[in-house]
């Protein structure tokens, strides 16, 4: 293998590495900001801007991922309410 194919697997490789140990609220953080800075760079390259464009979408992109990361604690935390709840109407009736 050469030394520019070895480079480039390891510019893959490490990123993806890092995100294993990301608590959800991180691994959603990090990919709201990664995709809206793609696609405000996409967005901003056709207006004539990709750096303003990048920028603006990341800070767009973070608060999309937080804004959901919320929405599914919110929803594991009803849904472990709802057992506690049905777990104890079960264990009166009996």
């Amino acid at each position: 293998m050469k030394p520019t194919q070895i480079l480039r697997v390891a510019i893959v490789a490490l990123p993806l590495a890092a995100c294993s140990d990301m608590s959800p609220t991180q691994q959603r953080a990090l990919t709201g900001t990664t995709g809206g800075a793609a696609g405000g760079a996409l967005i901003g390259a056709i207006a004539g801007n990709a750096g303003m464009g990048a920028a603006i979408g990341a800070g767009a992109g973070l608060a999309g991922g937080l804004l959901y990361d919320y929405h599914k604690r919110t929803e594991a935390s009803a849904y472990q309410r709802g057992v506690q709840q049905g777990s104890t109407q079960r264990s009166g009736t009996q």
